[in-house]
C-alpha cells in the first residue's frame, strides 16, 4: 500500500460534512475530560495534536484574528490534557 499525497488528504478532509467533524471532535473532547487520568489525557492529547496538524495546514488561508483564537483554544485544550494527566 503506498502513503496517499498530502493534497488527497486534505481533499478528502474538505469532504466531510462540518457538522459531522465539529460533533466528532466535540465527543472525543467530552471523553477526554470524563475519562479518568492518563486515558483521559491521552485522548486531549491526541485530539490537540490532530488540531494543530489541522491548524497548521488551513494556516495560510486564516485571518490574523482567527489564527489568534485557534492558537488560544489549541493552549488552552493542551493546558487541560496537562492538568488531566498531573
Amino acid at each position: 500500500m503506498t502513503p496517499s499525497p498530502p493534497g488527497n488528504l486534505l481533499r478528502r478532509l474538505a469532504a466531510v460534512n462540518p457538522t459531522t467533524a465539529f460533533i466528532a471532535a466535540l465527543v472525543v473532547f467530552v471523553a477526554g475530560l470524563f475519562l479518568p487520568g492518563i486515558v483521559g489525557a491521552a485522548l486531549l492529547f491526541l485530539l490537540g495534536a490532530a488540531l494543530t496538524a489541522l491548524t497548521f495546514t488551513t494556516w495560510p488561508v486564516q485571518t490574523p484574528a482567527l489564527r489568534t483564537v485557534r492558537l488560544i483554544l489549541l493552549t488552552l485544550l493542551f493546558a487541560a490534557a496537562l492538568a488531566k494527566a498531573l
